[in-house]
């Protein structure tokens, strides 16, 4: 974890949840230095509301920040959602328990079945070739009684991640696929109904904790 202090805000920075989204280093450039030597964050390079909204752009969650301006720190959203990024992972914004622990409120999860991190994601669906559409289709889009609140993903053993709490599964463009409180999602990389699990893990023999 990297920490960069600055006037108004402190930046924080784990690199082992980068998926290299490059939100960072386009949308502030200035703050976020790429391709240099030694030190790369700079808090003071720009007003902490840029600051703020860059980390809050982060999918992974590799970027937060803590405020020392006065300003709000960052709360759970009001609407849990789940975006399907194309060929990539599940982005996951909600107040985020994993096997029960606490573990903040960016995510991005693998469903390729060759992340080193699981479920984490750690890249490798690039260097693997998965490919997995960000647009499926619309399903059960009736609306939630509550849309908010803490997310509980529990990934089973040798399959599917299962998820429950409200939750808004949208497409990469935005499009609502899914409101739902309870669904168990592929992570093996090969079900035909991503982003759904179809039982095809235990087909191929996938292996995970």
């Amino acid at each position: 974890m990297e920490e960069v202090k600055g006037a108004g805000i402190i930046v924080r920075f784990d690199g082992t949840k980068c998926i290299h989204s490059r939100h960072c280093v386009l949308e502030a450039p200035e703050v976020f230095l790429a391709n240099v030597q030694g030190a790369w964050i700079r808090p003071d390079a720009a007003p902490v509301e840029k600051v703020v909204r860059v980390a809050h752009a982060c999918p992974s969650g590799a970027i937060t920040y803590e405020r020392l301006d006065g300003g709000p720190q960052e709360s759970a959203p009001a609407i849990n959602v789940l975006r399907l990024r194309e060929n990539g992972p599940l982005a996951l914004h909600a107040d985020l328990r994993l096997s029960g622990q606490a573990i903040g409120l960016r995510a991005t999860l693998c469903r390729c079945g060759a992340s080193k991190r699981k479920p984490f994601c750690d890249g490798s669906h690039t260097a693997a070739g998965f490919v997995a559409t960000g647009e499926p289709a619309t399903g059960k889009t009736d609306a939630l009684a509550q849309r908010g609140g803490p997310l509980s993903l529990t990934p089973q053993r040798n399959g599917p991640l299962l998820i429950e709490g409200s939750l808004e599964i949208c497409s990469g463009t935005g499009r609502t696929i899914e409101r739902t409180t309870k669904t168990w999602l592929c992570r093996c990389g090969g079900s035909r109904n991503k982003p759904y699990c179809d039982g095809t893990h235990s087909k191929i023999g996938f292996s995970a904790e």
